[in-house]
């Protein structure tokens, strides 16, 4: 190599190691590696985003104080319980030391942070457990704030929020940590049964004798994605079973999918979702037993309006069945509510109330696509919202099971039915299917007890019910959201016994008799409403679809409104037996 290539390369190198040492340098600790993709990451960027991975959007652990400045109004809380003698109550060897040690490597004096916050103006009683201290684990400690914060919200009447992260029982405390499971649970049932709310935010990782107590007894359960979430962790169930685990079994996503979870909540909008969940049950919490909150409570409940003042007063005569000078026979009837271009229940949700949050999950097996619920606002009125929900879509339909709910989807719209009576608030129903699902799993997860148990439970609900026929009204599959104080149908809706043809296949042993048997089933609104067996019957439009739904749903916006005048007044006693009476005499 001659001078001048020597001189080209050192000189190269030398202004390589000149501009890297011009760069500026990353300062240490700055710089990390997120523990999910691997990817380089700025610690001070991933504090600002909410601990999440720029890159990957993977969820990082969040230290308790952090949570609460997360979702708190700034400068609101008060911490409760704060510092608390630690207990050994096996005199277990080396346990003060641990917990010393953690006393001082996370300046927390346990393993959960207990208080009163304040959230978009809505105060709360809250519980934050960390995972820095023994990975969150519940000992005396543990359980003991977790129990006193439940009961100190009982008697302030406040709301209670727990975020749950742990690694389950102590093992250390043994058996006492066991109890820790009873005496949490136990202050959370004292909370219930005084009318208050409880919201559980699942987190990861929530596992063992905290997902077996406290953490899944919330009124809603929310869950951070992805979160790790079950009794047993995945690893000892590899072991006991000898078989590797399904990708995402027991994270979030498994148990929303399985009915466990209401909703899954991207931390950036949890503060925003807590203070609308908040705001609803507080407006509740204020009413009186006795009467709907934004309602007028001068007119007796159930009280009947004068045939003058009933939107539906045209209704109750005699004669032809005409929709706008048309006369349609049953069978015409029946193919207009099938429709597929027919407004289906999201869009009567979508148009008549609002902020709408839906929940999810039966709490045993499953969510059923096939029933959707959640609660909302009508008029500023908090209220349950349930539908039977058909698809607009081949795929949508897939999804919803062609709105042919399973056991599971009416023991979601009961668990929200009962929900709704906790809190005071009016339970509306929208019915719109072909019948209950009749197939292998139904039957094997008790399709006749579930609709059996709405009949037994909506009988006796402490709140108003009204269930409006929209579509199809088929068999128990729609009594089974139709035991209410009034029921009321579209003017080409259906509800029968069973299909037309079904019913000609039993009675006459020919389904292409179908058009025959809707004429004599008695099936159409008019037919109901001289039965007694509906009370209103509201007109459609011609060629009734989503785009020309509006004079519909303002028809219905001042129905709904008089019925909730109409029974705001009524104590708990009136309802159940005006509506039994309802029932009786048919």
């Amino acid at each position: 190599m001659n001078l001048k290539d020597m001189f080209k390369k050192t000189s190269g190198r030398s202004h390589y190691i000149s501009l890297r040492r011009s760069q500026p340098e990353v300062p240490a600790g700055l710089l990390r590696k997120c523990n999910k993709c691997g990817a380089a990451i700025i610690a001070e960027d991933v504090k600002k985003g909410y601990y999440i991975c720029p890159q990957c959007r993977g969820y990082f652990r969040v230290h308790a104080y952090r949570r609460i400045e997360m979702i708190a109004d700034e400068g609101s809380f008060e911490e409760w319980d704060k510092e608390m003698d630690f207990v050994n109550p096996l005199e277990f060897s080396g346990y003060e030391d641990k917990i010393n040690h953690l006393k001082e490597r996370t300046a927390l004096n346990e393993a959960v942070v207990t208080g009163k916050v304040m959230i978009g103006g809505n105060p709360a009683a809250v519980g934050v457990c960390d995972g820095r201290f023994m990975m969150a684990s519940m000992g005396w400690i543990v359980g003991e704030k977790i129990a006193r914060a439940v009961e100190r919200a009982t008697e302030e009447k406040l709301p209670v929020i727990i975020f749950t992260c742990s690694g389950g029982a102590r093992m250390q405390e043994g058996i006492v940590s066991l109890m820790q499971m009873a005496k949490t649970s136990a202050a959370i049932k004292k909370h219930s049964d005084a009318g208050q709310l409880y919201v559980s935010v699942l987190t990861d990782p929530t596992t063992g004798g905290v997902t077996a107590s406290f953490a899944m007894l919330g009124d809603i359960i929310l869950a951070e994605p992805k979160a790790l979430i079950g009794f047993a962790g995945p690893r000892v169930i590899e072991q006991t079973i000898g078989q590797k685990l399904p990708k995402g079994f027991q994270r979030a996503e498994f148990l929303l999918d399985h009915g466990f979870v209401d909703r899954i909540v991207e931390r950036e909008e949890l503060k925003d979702v807590l203070a609308q969940i908040l705001k609803m049950h507080h407006t509740n919490s204020i009413s009186s037993e006795k009467n709907l909150p934004g309602t007028d409570d001068t007119q007796p409940a159930g009280q009947e309006m004068p045939d003058k003042d009933r939107p539906d007063k045209e209704d109750a005569g005699e004669g032809k069945e005409i929709q706008n000078g048309e006369s349609l026979s049953a069978w015409e009837r029946v193919q207009i509510s099938r429709k597929k271009d027919r407004p289906v229940s999201t869009d009567y949700i979508e148009a008549l109330f609002a902020d709408f949050m839906e929940f999810h999950g039966d709490r045993c097996f499953k969510d059923d696509h096939a029933i959707i619920g959640g609660i909302a606002y009508f008029h500023g009125t908090p209220v349950t919202v349930i539908a039977q929900a058909k698809g607009k879509t081949t795929k949508e339909n897939l999804d919803r099971n062609f709105s042919m709910p399973s056991p599971d989807g009416y023991r979601k719209a009961l668990r929200l039915m009962k929900q709704a009576e906790k809190f005071g608030r009016p339970v509306i129903c929208f019915v719109d299917t072909p019948g209950a699902f009749c197939g292998l799993e139904a039957e094997e997860r008790g399709q006749g007890e579930a609709i059996a148990r709405n009949l037994f439970e909506m009988s006796g609900l402490k709140v108003p019910v009204l269930s409006v026929v929209i579509g199809e009204g088929g068999s128990g599959g729609a009594l089974a959201m139709a035991v209410a104080d009034e029921v009321w149908m579209l003017e080409n809706a259906i509800y029968s016994v069973l299909s037309p043809e079904g019913f000609a296949s039993i009675l006459w042993k020919d389904s292409k008799r179908a058009s025959e048997a809707a004429e004599v089933m008695k099936l159409t609104a008019r037919d109901l409403k001289r039965l007694g067996i509906i009370e209103q019957v509201v007109q459609e439009p011609i060629d009734f679809n989503s785009e020309n739904m509006e004079t519909v749903c303002q028809d219905l916006d001042g129905r709904i409104a008089v019925f909730l005048e109409n029974y705001a007044g009524c104590s708990a006693e009136e309802l159940t037996e005006k509506r039994y009476a309802r029932f009786r005499k048919m």
